[in-house]
């Protein structure tokens, strides 16, 4: 597959960077051209000096002003059909709708999906949620369908959902666990000296259990439990479960847990780790930190949940409590904190496993795999770009 155009489309720039860059590497070292379309959140010029097209994509993550999204999916339709692209892929949930529903007036272009997870839209209870799943729904009926179009999904529940809802077509929905992780980059090291670390490092967002794991902190702590705990990431604001700055500031001065805010140089924070948690009630896709995590060879905590349980496997990488449980998510801590053994026993199995299925070269693969069989419905793995 070579000399084609892909757009590759998601509602921020730093998700890129983070979660597709070495797919982009991938399809332009293979002699394709790449395009970015992504929300500027600042990283705009990275994506840029990483050697890619950057185009700013005007898109709001909790908009609810219909003549801004119509402005979000106008955008996209006119840049589509200026730019005629082979494929576009699309990541996230509101670009996967409103990016699908602009190829439409793209003519007759390939269409991939990605759904990295069902997040708040799906898994919240409240009235807001509700009622925004609906419009979901029937916009997926609309978007999911058409003809040269796949949907990835991250974990086979997922999958599984969406085609039972009638949301998309059995033929058209796959599924590729997660966005990979360089292995060469997230490797182990040894547990520093001293009290074990127990870890969150997520965006901070009380569905991913973050009043939960410090619940957990405060009852090991009373009983006398060796452990610093620490919790890692920013407050995500385009959230509306986002955790407020003044209460994470307000546990670290209170002593219940440490907080190191938003962090760029993860291989070495997850190395400072005894034991990573994340006991999510999100709608995970995979969660990249856990495996990050199982490719530093840390042992996992993390929730009998979705997406969670494709790299944390119960009583071999790491221990598996119920979403909401403080008192087993104490209960699973404490029995990892007190045992060095378990927990190198653990770390080595998550490195296998991060090793063998979650690597980004087999990420890739799988992906560009997905690329050709769409290009070659019409007989076409590439074409000259000349005139485009």
């Amino acid at each position: 597959m070579t000399g084609i155009r892909v757009l590759l489309v998601t509602n921020q720039d730093w998700f890129f960077l983070s979660h597709r860059l070495a797919l982009a590497r991938a399809l332009r070292d293979g002699g394709n051209e790449v395009v970015v379309v992504a929300g500027d959140t600042g990283k705009g010029e990275a994506v840029r000096r990483a050697g890619f097209h950057f185009t700013p994509l005007p898109i709001s993550r909790a908009g609810v002003d219909p003549r801004r999204e119509l402005g979000t999916v106008t955008f996209l339709a006119r840049l589509y059909r200026r730019l005629r692209p082979d494929l576009v892929h699309h990541v996230s949930l509101k670009a996967v709708l409103y990016g699908s529903l602009a190829a439409r007036f793209a003519g007759d272009v390939a269409v991939v999906n990605t759904l990295s997870g069902l997040g708040y839209a799906f898994t919240s209870r409240e009235a807001r949620a509700r009622l925004a799943r609906l419009f979901v729904h029937l916009l997926c009926r609309v978007t999911l369908t058409r003809p040269r179009s796949c949907t990835i999904f991250q974990n086979p529940e997922d999958r599984d959902d969406f085609v039972r809802l009638g949301l998309v077509p059995a033929a058209r929905a796959g599924v590729i666990r997660g966005s990979g992780v360089d292995c060469s980059v997230f490797r182990p090291a040894p547990e520093p000296p001293g009290d074990p670390i127990v870890m969150l490092p997520s965006r901070m967002l009380w569905d991913k259990g973050v009043q939960e794991f410090v619940d957990a902190a405060r009852s090991i702590r009373s009983h006398g439990g060796k452990a610093r705990f620490v919790l890692v990431g920013a407050p995500d604001y385009g959230n509306p479960r986002a955790v407020p700055a003044a209460q994470l500031e307000a546990w670290g001065q209170d002593g219940a847990v440490e907080w190191w805010g938003h962090r760029e140089d993860m291989p070495a924070v997850l190395s400072q780790a005894g034991i990573v948690v994340l006991p999510t009630a999100y709608g995970e896709g995979v969660p990249k930190v856990l495996i990050e995590a199982a490719a530093c060879g840390r042992p996992i905590v993390t929730s009998d949940a979705r997406g969670c349980r494709e790299i944390a496997r119960a009583g071999v990488n790491g221990l598996l409590v119920a979403p909401g449980d403080s008192p087993g998510l104490a209960r699973a801590i404490d029995i990892l904190v007190a045992s060095p053994d378990l927990r190198r026993q653990f770390g080595a199995a998550g490195r296998e496993i991060a090793l063998a299925e979650f690597t980004e070269e087999t990420v890739v693969a799988q992906t560009l795999a997905v690329y050709r069989d769409l290009l070659d419905t019409r007989g076409l793995t590439a074409r000259s770009r000349e005139g485009a």
